[in-house]
């Protein structure tokens, strides 16, 4: 819902906040398209007519009040004195906040009519003018909910001083999920997914091939979150490490099962390899310069500084004394820009861009050389070419480059060589 509201994450296809922010009338039509979307939710969730009733004027309502909010700052921006780039920052938070008050409330009437004393808490301030930080929003909110008696189902999105979608744009939902934990004292923070927490995706190796990690420390969750598959996002994570609060990552579809938990003082004494985990679609910008040497340095500072301004997510550098590279997740017209500046900023220099893959091996405590030996011989096995390979100090992350047309292939590849169990019993017997 997310995805229709602002953009889509994978994609970049653009949702109601990017047609608004492009000026495109169709805007509209995508917020009606959207709330057919959201009432087919409420028609397939909710058998009783009455209760259906009550959630479609809900989100009626909110919709409403949304188009008129918008078509009003539009108006207000035809007059030269006004400009809609100054507005997008609140419209993009106003959008945000829709589809997780159509989930929470939609949740906790359901709950309701289960017999479950639960209550809809609204931190989206809606038609309410904001009132302090993101840890007062929740702790006002709270006060008087005892939760030995009552289920609150809280909104992921929390309207607040900092503003959670400037601070931390689509990791608002585990920013607020991570801060109710520290400001209600909580003993443990549960993630509930689609899927373990598994040593790979389970869509791409099988799931019948992959295990669940069971235990692994934040250190683990900070690298998941930076290729993008987000155990939790390491700014959230950081509150509920400081307070010493362990993170549970639980399959919604296997209740018994314990899932994996994350914790600060998980310290493994044995090498192994925990996850191979990885991102496809990753824009490699290179630069080479031969008469760049001494100076790569001014020019990593210029191009950090157009990396930030285009708002794409850098996964990964390497450099060495004449070139750089810049492994980059995002749309395509802003990754397009970047390389046009360096083409326009470094004449002399030869720029190319080209889509990529990376592949980790991550694990808690690893001999880091191994992995990498035996990583490589595994994809050169299978006739996968690896452009360039990355050995963590840390001894928690080896990277391996491939093309991104072998992405799912080399994490197969990977998970088989580089996890005891996965392989074949006649190679664990010769190992």
């Amino acid at each position: 819902m997310t995805d229709a509201l602002l953009e889509c994450k994978r994609t970049g296809a653009p949702g109601i906040y990017q047609k608004i922010a492009k000026h495109d009338e169709s805007w509209r039509d995508a917020v009606y398209a959207l709330e057919q979307r959201m009432l087919l939710i409420n028609e397939n969730m909710f058998a009783d007519a009455m209760t259906r009733l009550r959630a479609d004027k809900f989100i009626r309502a909110r919709l409403a009040e949304a188009i008129a909010c918008i078509q009003n700052i539009l108006q207000t921006c035809q007059y030269g004195q006004f400009s809609l780039r100054q507005y997008l920052p609140q419209i993009r938070e106003f959008l945000a906040s829709l589809g997780e008050s159509h989930s929470a409330y939609n949740t906790a009437l359901k709950l309701n009519t289960l017999g479950v004393n639960a209550r809809f808490v609204d931190l989206s301030g809606w038609c309410e003018a904001t009132q302090g930080n993101l840890d007062q929003v929740i702790e006002e909110a709270f006060r008087d909910i005892d939760v030995t008696s009552e289920l609150p189902i809280v909104t992921g999105y929390a309207s607040c001083q900092e503003g959670l979608m400037r601070t931390y744009d689509r990791g608002y939902s585990e920013m607020t999920f991570s801060r109710i934990a520290v400001v209600t004292g909580a003993q443990q923070a549960i993630i509930h997914k689609e899927y373990h927490l598994s040593s790979a995706d389970p869509r791409l190796v099988g799931a019948e091939k992959v295990r669940p990690i069971g235990l692994t420390n934040f250190d683990v969750a900070d690298q998941l979150a930076n290729l993008g598959m987000e155990a939790i996002h390491p700014n959230a994570a950081a509150g509920l490490r400081q307070s010493n609060i362990d993170l549970r990552i639980k399959n919604t579809f296997e209740p018994d099962h314990s899932g994996t938990l994350i914790t600060a003082s998980h310290q493994p004494q044995q090498d192994r390899v925990e996850i191979i985990a990885g991102r496809d679609k990753v824009f490699a910008l290179h630069l080479f310069d031969q008469s760049m040497v001494g100076m790569m340095d001014k020019v990593s500072h210029e191009l950090i500084e157009w990396i930030h301004a285009a708002k794409v997510q850098l996964i990964g550098k390497e450099m060495n004394a004449n070139s750089v590279t810049y492994y980059l997740s995002g749309s395509s017209e802003p990754l397009n820009h970047i390389r046009y500046q360096a083409e326009k900023r470094y004449p002399q220099a030869k720029v190319s861009g080209r889509m990529v893959a990376l592949i980790s091996a991550i694990g808690a405590h690893m001999e880091t050389n191994k992995v990498l030996a035996q990583g490589l011989q595994a994809l050169l096995e299978h006739q996968l070419q690896p452009m360039a390979a990355h050995s963590s100090m840390r001894n928690v992350n080896v990277q391996f480059v491939v093309d991104d047309a072998d992405y799912a292939n080399g994490v197969c590849v990977l998970h088989q060589a580089l996890m005891p169990f996965a392989q074949p019993s006649s190679a664990r017997k010769v190992a």
